[in-house]
C-alpha cells in the first residue's frame, strides 16, 4: 500500500513527539536537544514545503495560476513557444546551411561508397543510432559528461511534456491534476537542474580543462544557462506558490517567464537546435562507415599501408597503432 507523503509526515511527527519530546518526569538536556534538532525541522517541513495540508510535489502550479491568469493565455503562450522552436530551428538550419551540409555529405558518401548498404542493414543502423547515439548519448566517452547530458536531456523532455499536459488538460483546479503527473513535472525540472549545474560547474571543458572561472559566460553558453535558470525559477515559483507566498511567487513567475522566453527566442543563436539535427549527423556517420566511404577519413585500421599513406602527419605514417592517442590516457588539465 502506498501512503501519501503528507500522511506519512503526519505519522512521523506523531511518532517523534512520542519518542523525543520529554515527559515531565524524564526531562533532560539530551532529550531537549533531540526534540529541537529533529522534531522542529520536521514540523517546519510540514508547514513550509507541504504548505500546511497541500503537498508541493503533487500540486499543479499552473492550475493555481489560473486564478489570476486565464488558461487561454497560458495555452497561447505555450503555442507561441512551440512556434518559436519550429521557426528558430528552421532559420538556424537555413542560416548555418546545416541541411545543405548534411545532404552534400550524404550524396558524397553514396558516390564514394565501396559497398551497397541493404535496406535491412539500413534499418539496423537507424535503430543503433536511435538507441546508442540518441537515447543513451553514446558519443560521450566521459562517463560523467554522459550522465550529466542524459539527466539534462530526459529531464527536459519530461518537464516539457508534463508542462503541456498540465496547461492544456488540467488548466484549473476544477479538473484535478493527477498527482503522478505533477510529480513528474518536478522530477523533470530537478533532473535538468542536477545535470545542468553539474555540467556547468564541474564538467565544462573551459572550466575543468582550461581553468576558466565557472562564472565566465559566452554566447555559446546561452542555451544551457537559460535552460537551467528557467527550471530553477520554475521550481522556486512553484514552491512559493505552494507555501502561499504570493508576493515572491509573482516575482519568480516573472523571472520564469522571461527566462523561458529567452530560451526559445534565442534558438538561432544558441545550441538548442542541435537536438534536432545531431541525430541526423550521427546516422550519416554510421552509414558512411558501413558503406566504406568513412567520410573520407582514415579508418581505425591504421596498420593498413593504404590507410597509413592517407595520414596527414609524416611521423605517424609508420607509427604503431597506439601512438598518438595520449589524449585518451590523460585528462587535459595542464592550465
Amino acid at each position: 500500500m502506498i501512503v501519501p507523503v503528507n500522511e506519512y509526515i503526519e505519522k512521523m511527527t506523531e511518532a517523534l513527539e512520542l519518542l523525543i519530546l520529554p515527559r515531565q518526569s524524564e526531562k533532560n538536556t539530551l532529550q531537549e536537544i533531540l526534540a529541537w534538532g529533529v522534531l522542529w525541522p520536521t514540523l517546519r517541513l510540514k508547514k513550509r514545503v507541504l504548505g500546511g495540508s497541500r503537498l508541493m510535489f503533487s500540486h499543479n502550479p499552473f492550475a493555481e495560476l489560473s486564478a489570476s491568469v486565464s488558461p487561454n493565455v497560458m495555452q497561447a503562450y505555450v503555442v507561441v513557444m512551440a512556434v518559436l522552436v519550429a521557426g528558430g530551428t528552421l532559420f538556424d538550419i537555413v542560416h548555418k546551411k546545416s541541411a545543405k551540409y548534411f545532404f552534400d555529405n550524404w550524396r558524397d558518401s553514396k558516390s564514394k561508397a565501396k559497398r551497397r548498404v541493404s535496406s535491412g542493414e539500413m534499418m539496423s543502423i537507424a535503430v543503433q543510432t536511435a538507441v546508442v547515439d540518441v537515447m543513451t548519448s553514446g558519443e560521450f566517452c566521459n562517463a560523467r559528461r554522459r550522465i550529466a547530458h542524459l539527466l539534462t536531456m530526459y529531464g527536459f523532455v519530461i518537464y516539457v511534456v508534463t508542462t503541456v499536459f498540465m496547461v492544456f488538460a488540467y488548466p484549473t483546479p476544477a479538473t484535478p491534476t493527477p498527482a503522478a503527473l505533477a510529480t513528474l513535472w518536478y522530477i523533470g525540472a530537478l533532473m535538468v537542474c542536477l545535470g545542468g549545474y553539474w555540467f556547468w560547474f564541474f564538467i565544462r571543458a573551459d572550466v575543468a580543462a582550461e581553468g576558466n572561472s565557472p562564472f565566465r559566460f559566452v554566447r555559446a553558453d546561452l542555451f544551457i544557462v537559460s535552460l537551467v535558470l528557467g527550471t530553477t525559477f520554475g521550481l522556486i515559483w512553484a514552491w512559493l506558490l505552494a507555501a502561499g507566498n504570493t508576493v515572491w511567487a509573482t516575482v519568480f513567475l516573472g523571472l520564469y517567464l522571461i527566462d523561458t522566453t529567452v530560451l526559445f527566442v534565442s534558438i538561432p543563436w544558441s545550441k538548442f537546435s542541435h537536438m534536432f539535427f545531431k541525430p541526423a549527423a550521427a546516422l550519416e556517420k554510421r552509414i558512411s562507415k558501413a558503406n566504406g566511404s568513412a567520410q573520407n577519413l582514415p579508418t581505425l585500421t591504421r596498420d593498413d599501408p593504404e590507410q597509413q599513406k592517407r595520414h596527414s602527419m609524416e611521423l605517424l605514417r609508420n607509427a604503431p597503432m597506439h601512438m598518438g592517442l595520449g589524449i585518451k590516457r590523460e585528462a587535459p588539465r595542464h592550465y
